[in-house]
């Protein structure tokens, strides 16, 4: 079975500046974003890419609680490319971090980044509870997911989607691409 990352500098530094933003949803939305990122870096041998994926994967929902928002993908890309900018990162990497971000939820295949098709299928991973595998071993997507728990996590999206729905019941998914 692959090894659990448990700590990672970049996710952790980066979650802790959004401490307070996230509030009591910080330890959920930390424990997603370690999911996601254990999805992710099952098949990552390069460092560079194992950075990307850190900072795409602590921004990547971030806007829902920084801008008070279902429509988050942009607050969230905005902050990862400030994020990006202030750490001196090259216009390519930040380009491929904020195209992880902007294509997350898209139902079909990114065609256009490898690593940006490997973030959404982790990321759909997590979002599916572990039903969608796509190819991790179930043993290995349920250590994941007993090492770093739910905590209301999917309730919490649960909640704000109806919360959405009802305010915007012609466009109840903003984040959702083809």
């Amino acid at each position: 079975m692959l090894p659990i990352i448990e700590k990672d500098e970049t996710i952790d530094s980066i979650l802790n500046v959004y401490k307070t933003d996230l509030g009591h949803y910080y330890e959920p939305y930390k424990n997603h974003v370690y999911r996601v990122f254990n999805f992710a870096v099952s098949s990552i041998n390069s460092k560079e890419d194992l950075q990307k994926l850190a900072i795409a994967a602590a921004f990547h929902d971030i806007g829902i609680w920084t801008n008070s928002t279902f429509d988050y993908l942009q607050p969230s890309i905005k902050l990862a490319r400030n994020y990006c900018l202030t750490n001196e990162l090259t216009p390519e990497t930040t380009a491929e971090i904020e195209l992880m971000i902007d294509d997350h939820h898209k139902l079909n295949k990114v065609t256009t980044s490898a690593l940006a098709e490997l973030f959404r299928q982790a990321d759909l991973v997590d979002l599916s509870l572990g039903l969608i595998g796509n190819g991790h071993e179930k043993e290995y997507i349920k250590a994941v997911r007993n090492k770093f728990e739910n905590k209301g996590f999917h309730w919490f999206l649960v909640k704000a989607f109806l919360k959405n729905l009802v305010k915007n019941p012609l466009n109840p998914l903003p984040v959702v691409k083809f």
